[in-house]
């Protein structure tokens, strides 16, 4: 069914691929293009997503390139205001940039952890802070956050740590329920999507092997892609889930809930 998105505008944060390939926001914004959403689309390197706008006007679609890095305050508000600027007003937010850092709560390095927790988490926060207001103007909207696995159960086995990426990724369902609770009665929604074992340009240095053992951990047995969290995207950001607020969606072939038998 098309045109799920027909008259709304949209931003999305990391909408550019970090590499060759297609990565989660490019793909969310290219779907939201493809179901009648103008979109803007938003990377700290401009090319990056430049090459995205490329790709949605390519097929017929709207969308703008804006620079911005979502750790900065007055990035945040500037995107907000250049997508009513643009486009009349502000309909969709999806939240999409992610970064980590290695480490344990031994070993991890502040600035590390303070950089990751910025990144992720913070940024979230200070982008709804000041996208609500134009939802508001428009008359509601939906907030979307991107979470991971690593934020919603304990994996054991990365030698490395990733303390401060479960971290941020897990206060990211913290400010989903926030964020629902305190809008709701404004028809301002916020949803997280939980993204399992994904192969996208950011983990393709991972190699062929830890690329397996990924696979291999997904109760399907199969791996997943960025259209994968891209229907889901679409899905909470069209009118089909007005009533959908508040909750956490994971797209991961099961790995956050089911679990094998015990011997």
């Amino acid at each position: 069914m098309a045109g799920r998105l027909s008259g709304k505008v949209a931003i999305v944060t990391g909408a550019g691929s970090s590499g060759p390939g297609v990565g989660n926001g490019k793909a969310t914004a290219v779907l939201f293009a493809r179901e009648g959403a103008r979109v803007l689309c938003v990377d700290q390197a401009p090319g990056r997503a430049e090459e995205t706008v490329a790709m949605i006007r390519d097929e017929g679609g709207e969308a703008t390139a804006v620079a911005a890095d979502v750790s900065r305050r007055a990035d945040c508000a500037a995107m907000a205001a250049a997508a009513v600027e643009r486009y009349g007003r502000l309909d969709v937010l999806h939240n999409n940039v992610g970064v980590g850092a290695p480490g344990t709560a031994e070993t991890v390095k502040l600035e590390d952890w303070h950089r990751v927790l910025d990144a992720n988490l913070t940024s979230a926060m200070v982008c709804s802070k000041f996208a609500i207001p134009k939802m508001r103007a428009g008359g509601g909207g939906s907030i979307i956050l991107v979470s991971s696995i690593l934020g919603a159960i304990g994996l054991s086995g990365n030698t490395a740590g990733s303390v401060a990426y479960a971290t941020a990724k897990a206060g990211l369902l913290g400010l989903t329920y926030s964020l629902a609770a305190d809008y709701a009665t404004e028809n301002i929604r916020a949803n997280c999507i939980i993204i399992g074992s994904v192969h996208t340009p950011m983990v393709a240095h991972m190699g062929e092997a830890a690329r397996e053992r990924r696979r291999q951990m997904v109760p399907t047995q199969t791996e997943g892609t960025a259209w994968d969290i891209a229907h889901g995207a679409v899905y909470l950001a069209s009118d089909e889930s007005r009533w959908v607020t508040g909750i956490t969606l994971p797209i991961d072939g099961g790995l956050t809930h089911i679990r094998p038998r015990p011997l």
